[in-house]
């Protein structure tokens, strides 16, 4: 089906047009000029939307301008003297205009200037002395122009108390489209609190019942060792990797256990910039001849309520992973990892947000709704618990974690705790 273009010409300028054409075939005593202004005019008023949509803010005075030249106009062809023409209604033309595209004070302006060139008739004759006004025409003379003033101040009201409406309903949308939005990230969050509570009890259930038959395992292989290890060299060494391999799956299953098991916080005011140095030394510590370049960006923050030893763990998991990434970029001397420490506030609370941004290859799109789900990973040896345990943390400490879509090269972590109560 084709759709239909929208008219160039709405109804409300046909309507228009057939008034101005009725005032056009009115007899007037300069019929020709008359004809042709109001042609004017009304070529006026059709491209006045488009002129003002082109330039919204010298539009809007050039069309007012330009009515009150052309009603100067009709006038002057309408009357022996043009202040007594029966067109001087053509004046509420750019009055009405003015005051449905500018403010009050504005429209008042624009009216007084319309009064000024209806009274401009007066002045040839007055200087000329060839007619005199007495009482009753000053008296009808104010009476227009206070008409003018009139209608242009109820017509001004009426458009800015729609402004306001138009103002107040704009902002209830963008309240309900944050509204929706903050409602969208809690499903989101519920979702995943949800899968994390599954998970965590499976892998608590599972390490459990792993645990048992690895100890067996250990024990045997241990002996084993000992008995082989004289008597039959490569039986020997072959219990030692059992034994080996049993310790790596012990460690594991004590990652599975730190994901599953409900945290204990131990919550003191902490430094969250000094929790952050102590994460980068025992990150470069491991990392003494890297190329990486770290910038440190902290403001006056509070402190935050947190366990010290968990919090750790959160910058010391977020800037292993980037040193990582970045160590395995071909440019890794160019690369650079910004910690950001200032005040913030998330849902009426106050506190800390700590920004982590690396200039690695990042996380691809497809990875960014899964990244902090268990067992998820992109790594060949990684097992996905890492950002996990970090989401289950820092979601332990009432605070929140976001990775942004930023435009810039790498990842970008956004990290909120909230600020610890103020003593009294």
């Amino acid at each position: 089906m084709l759709d239909r273009k929208k008219s160039p010409i709405s109804w409300f300028d046909v309507l228009i047009l057939l008034l101005l054409a009725g005032l056009a075939v009115l007899p007037a005593e300069d019929e020709l000029h008359k004809q042709l202004i109001l042609l004017i005019i009304a070529v006026v008023q059709i491209f006045e939307g488009p002129l003002i949509a082109r330039m919204p803010g010298r539009g809007r005075t050039y069309s007012v301008l330009i009515k009150i030249a052309l009603s100067t106009l009709l006038l002057y062809h309408t009357g022996e003297v043009g202040i007594n023409s029966t067109y001087y209604p053509i004046y509420f033309l750019p009055v009405l205009t003015a005051a449905v595209y500018f403010g009050p004070l504005a429209t008042l302006a624009w009216t007084t200037l319309s009064s000024l060139a209806y009274c401009s008739f007066l002045i040839q004759p007055l200087i000329s002395q060839e007619y005199e006004i007495g009482t009753e025409g000053i008296t009808t003379l104010a009476i227009r122009i206070l008409f003018f003033f009139l209608a242009a101040m109820l017509v001004n009201r009426f458009v800015m108390d729609n402004r306001r409406q138009v103002e107040r309903y704009r902002a209830l949308s963008e309240r309900l489209e944050e509204t929706n939005r903050q409602l969208q990230r809690a499903e989101a969050d519920a979702r995943r609190s949800d899968r994390l509570a599954a998970l965590g009890q499976l892998s608590a259930g599972l390490a459990h019942e792993i645990r048992n038959p690895l100890g067996v395992i250990k024990g045997s292989a241990e002996m084993l060792q000992q008995k082989l290890q004289g008597s039959e060299p490569l039986a020997g060494e072959l219990a030692g990797y059992i034994s080996a391999e049993v310790n790596r799956l012990n460690a594991l299953i004590a990652r599975f256990l730190d994901f599953a098991r409900p945290a204990h916080l131990d919550l003191h005011p902490q430094r969250v910039c000094d929790i952050i140095d102590r994460s980068l030394d025992s990150v470069l510590a491991q990392t003494p001849n890297s190329k990486v370049r770290v910038e440190r960006r902290y403001a006056a923050v509070p402190d935050v309520l947190a366990d010290e030893h968990l919090c750790e763990r959160i910058f010391v998991n977020l800037i292993q992973n980037a040193y990582q990434a970045m160590e395995a970029s071909p440019d890794a001397h160019d690369e650079v990892l910004a910690i950001s420490v200032a005040p913030a506030s998330s849902g009426g609370r106050s506190g800390v947000s700590v920004a982590i941004d690396d200039t690695g290859p990042g996380v691809p799109p497809e990875a960014r709704e899964q990244i902090f789900n268990p067992f998820f990973t992109t790594k060949k040896d990684g097992v996905g618990l890492g950002l996990a345990v970090v989401a289950k943390i820092v979601d332990d400490h009432s605070g929140t974690i976001k990775l942004e879509n930023d435009s810039r090269p790498g990842a970008h972590f956004r990290i909120f705790l909230p600020a610890a109560p103020e003593k009294s």
